[in-house]
């Protein structure tokens, strides 16, 4: 690494690792919950609504930064499936807020649990010196993803700014 921060070939490297865990957790849930079947893009808005319960079809897409039809098609399939519950606003009856239904709450958290073993059996597999390293890089890790949070913002505000919204 330079003094001017991490370098390209760094910046790739951390890429690939972050695009090889994420796939090898997606694929690899299978062997431990067989009968899980949501997609990532459900599984992500599940974990958005534990996060920020209460949010219409509208602004979470603007937060997952996907087309609000496909929030839609996507919140649709979830509430048929009973993962999640449409209720009205509170101060806007024409409006709706999502919330996890109880039967969500428990695949994300079957979900999430899943992965947490997963990690954990693959993490007690490496030597001390690893294992110390991941626990040395998770601050960095944090505060790596919220600065990518915070341009990702800014990116949107702009947008939105030149497009006079």
């Amino acid at each position: 690494m330079s003094e001017e921060g991490i370098d390209a070939a760094g910046a790739w490297s951390l890429t690939d690792v972050i695009t090889r865990l994420r796939r090898t957790l997606r694929s690899s849930i299978r062997e431990e919950l067989p009968w899980e079947s949501l997609p990532m893009a459900q599984v992500e808005l599940l974990q958005r609504l534990a996060e920020e319960p209460g949010l219409g079809v509208s602004e979470l897409a603007e937060r997952q930064h996907l087309a609000r039809n496909t929030v839609s098609n996507l919140v649709q399939q979830m509430v048929t499936a009973g993962l999640l519950e449409r209720r009205p606003h509170e101060s806007d009856r024409r409006a709706v807020v999502l919330r996890l239904s109880g039967a969500g709450h428990e695949r994300l958290d079957a979900w999430q649990q899943a992965n947490e073993r997963r990690i954990r059996r693959a993490i007690e597999g490496l030597g001390d010196q690893h294992r110390e390293a991941i626990d040395l890089a998770l601050p960095a890790l944090r505060a790596l993803a919220a600065q990518l949070e915070a341009q990702e913002a800014e990116a949107v505000g702009a947008t939105a700014a030149r497009a006079g919204r």
